[in-house]
C-alpha cells in the first residue's frame, strides 16, 4: 500500500478511537472530519484492515446506521452484539434511534 493510504488510516484509528462507548459515527463523518468528505469508502477499508489495532470498528457504520462492515467480523452476529453489549439497540443490521447514539467528530472533537 502507498505511504498515503497507510497515512489516512492511521488518521481514520486516531479518530474511530476517540467514539465514546455506547456510540457510533459514520464512515461518511470520519471522512468529513478529516477533510477528504469523498472518501467515506477509503475510511471503510481502513476499518477492514483494523484488526489487531485496538480500534472499534464495530462503531462505524453506513450514513444511514446500517451494519455494512459487519462481514469483516469473525463470526456473523460479532458487530451486533458488541453494540447491544455497549447497550445500542439493533433490530434488522440496523441501529434503533440512530440520530440519538451518533457521534460525530467534527462536532465533539472540533
Amino acid at each position: 500500500m502507498k505511504e498515503e493510504t497507510l497515512n489516512f488510516f492511521e488518521k481514520v484509528y486516531a479518530v474511530a478511537k476517540r467514539i465514546p462507548y455506547g456510540r457510533v459515527t459514520s464512515y461518511g463523518a470520519i471522512a468529513n472530519y478529516l477533510g477528504a468528505a469523498r472518501s467515506a469508502r477509503m475510511v471503510g477499508y481502513a476499518m477492514n484492515s483494523s484488526s489487531g489495532k485496538d480500534v472499534p470498528a464495530h462503531r462505524v457504520v453506513n450514513r444511514k446506521g446500517l451494519l455494512t462492515g459487519k462481514f469483516h467480523f469473525s463470526g456473523s452476529n460479532l458487530m451486533q452484539q458488541l453494540l447491544e453489549s455497549e447497550g445500542i439497540q439493533v433490530i434488522d443490521n440496523q441501529i434503533q434511534n440512530f440520530d440519538k447514539v451518533f457521534w460525530d467528530p467534527s462536532q465533539e472533537i472540533g
